[in-house]
């Protein structure tokens, strides 16, 4: 291998993901900025040609990129107005989604700038891509995947998997308002609940967690999985990516504090009979940007 490149790579912690070609790989190490860390990701996937996988792989190959990075939660909570927040150091299981997917679409569209990168991040995370006050970010991940369908980013597959009716009233933002600092202003306030009850008269499709396994075959490589909850008023409670392994489903994702992205150890369905709250499956199917 080239020193130079050589030394880039160490920088970058990725040296042991390209000496093995993508079958292992290792996380980005810390940079100075989020930035360089974008940057980065976007240098090895040119030098590695992962722009020519299929769009689902490219997305699991990307959240394997990001194997060992921390979890950090609430990382989008961050003082003054609504703002887009960029951290590619901490991820909680959404932004561990959110980033995977952005960086697959980046490199599809052949659009690899940090604004590049930015823009395709706030298309995923906001209603209609705009950012218009904290009641613009797509709070629910049951919305999450319905305006993304809506902007053909993704595809809801739930109900073609066999998904059955998802009876709940979505109302947890609303009736905790004091775990959520923006909430203290009524007009924001207002419009969550507006939202949540949008939501709750749409409906939502699910896969009961009886039966993830009889499904577990149709799923595909990169499909985004939200694990519904029987926590009362909410509707997700957990995401991940479906990633084939050893002819089984595994879950890539980013778990509780104190850890960081792995991929679970036993098969979807098994991982989730080990979690009581978790009760069944959404299943979002990214779409290629440039077909």
């Amino acid at each position: 291998m080239d020193p130079n490149r050589r030394r880039a790579l160490q920088h970058l912690g990725l040296l042991a993901l390209a000496a093995t070609g993508g079958g292992r790989f290792a996380r980005l190490r810390a940079a100075d900025t989020d930035e360089e860390l974008c940057r980065g990701k976007f240098t090895l996937a040119a030098r590695s040609s992962w722009r020519t996988l299929p769009m689902g792989t490219l997305v699991t190959t990307l959240g394997r990129s990001f194997l060992g990075t921390p979890y950090a939660a609430h990382t989008l909570e961050t003082p003054g107005e609504e703002r887009l927040v960029v951290n590619l150091r901490g991820l909680d299981c959404t932004t561990f989604v959110e980033n995977s997917l952005t960086f697959a679409r980046c490199l599809k569209l052949d659009r690899t700038s940090y604004e590049d990168y930015r823009a395709q991040l706030q298309l995923i995370r906001y209603r209609g891509g705009i950012v218009a006050g904290y009641q613009s970010r797509l709070h629910y991940f049951a919305d999450w995947i319905h305006d993304n369908a809506a902007k053909k980013v993704v595809r809801d597959v739930t109900a073609e998997l066999g998904g059955e009716p998802f009876e709940k009233k979505v109302d947890f933002m609303s009736t905790h308002r004091e775990n959520y600092r923006q909430l203290d202003h009524a007009d924001a306030a207002a419009a969550v609940r507006a939202d949540e009850e949008a939501l709750s008269r749409r409906g939502m499709t699910y896969i009961p967690k009886g039966r993830v396994r009889e499904i577990e075959p149709l799923l595909q490589e990169g499909d985004i999985l939200g694990l519904t909850s029987s926590v009362e008023g909410l509707d997700v409670a957990h995401t991940g990516l479906a990633v084939r392994e050893g002819g089984e489903v595994r879950l890539l994702h980013a778990p509780i504090a104190g850890k960081s992205v792995e991929l679970s150890r036993k098969p979807l369905h098994a991982y989730m009979q080990g979690i009581d709250k978790q009760t069944g499956v959404m299943v979002a199917r990214p779409l290629d940007p440039a077909a």
